[in-house]
């Protein structure tokens, strides 16, 4: 199940390094004096409290293994957290691990060979993945809290991008795609404008023994069997879950049967 990235990706790791401390902070912002009981509509059964103990909890972890630089599927994901006790004041335990966080992605080598569950098998994967995690997030908090999230297209395209890479790999904890067969189906998802992502487009090809991203053939690309057209941020809230194709603000052509069979394996 080898993947092809889309064009342009990865970004370069500064550009991670600093929209994650950005993104983290406009997490902690939504969320800070909301209610933590209020349900997360795009997280059945969380409440904001559960989403805001995740954020800082992967951000804590992911940390733990870039400073250790583990090069084999940890045994334990123990750590102290330091969680308050009150939900409370999650947002602000959120916000305190920022600077811990932006310190070891600087003292980090993105080349540096370790461990990751993915394609790439180097410390820029967690940096990449922590980002996807925290914006996508950063949407659910702004929109259980009531307001209009917005997302910078380059970044949501590399989330795009990131998403259809590594989920080939995603087997351990989303075992539906393991089960996500084809006899050739081409999927086209195209970046809309505006914004600096237009133009771009990912093919995932469904084969019988699994599904990759599939560069265009040298000879021209294959037809898609569906293809789906939207905004960079509608594709990667989409792929997440998020949004549905049947939305207005998809264009959506082919057999969208393809479609509801790829969103019944995908779900992370």
């Amino acid at each position: 199940m080898a993947t092809t990235s889309g064009a342009g990706h990865p970004l370069p790791y500064d550009t991670y390094r600093e929209a994650i401390e950005r993104e983290t902070r406009r997490f902690a912002e939504a969320v800070r004096g909301a209610d933590p009981a209020s349900a997360v509509p795009c997280c059945p059964d969380w409440t904001l409290a559960d989403l805001t103990r995740h954020v800082g909890t992967l951000q804590r972890w992911f940390g733990t293994l870039l400073t250790q630089r583990v090069q084999e599927p940890p045994r334990s994901r123990d750590m102290e957290l330091g969680l308050p006790d009150d939900p409370h004041a999650y947002a602000d335990w959120v916000a305190a691990g920022v600077p811990e966080v932006a310190a070891v992605l600087r003292d980090t080598d993105p080349d540096a060979a370790m461990w990751a569950w993915g394609e790439d098998q180097h410390a820029r994967f967690w940096a990449r993945r922590m980002l996807c995690e925290t914006l996508v997030h950063r949407v659910d908090a702004e929109r259980a809290v009531g307001r209009e999230p917005d997302l910078d297209p380059v970044l949501a395209a590399d989330g795009v991008d990131e998403f259809l890479v590594n989920l080939p790999y995603a087997g351990l904890f989303a075992p539906g795609v393991t089960k996500l067969r084809g006899d050739g189906e081409i999927l086209a998802f195209r970046c809309a404008g505006p914004g600096g992502a237009a133009g771009e487009e990912w093919r995932v090809r469904l084969d019988a023994d699994g599904f990759r991203l599939s560069p265009p053939a040298s000879g021209g690309p294959e037809p898609e069997t569906v293809a789906v057209r939207g905004e960079a941020a509608d594709l990667l809230l989409l792929l997440y879950g998020r949004r549905s194709y049947q939305e207005p603000v998809f264009d959506v052509s082919g057999d969208v049967t393809v479609l509801d069979r790829w969103f019944a394996h995908t779900a992370f």
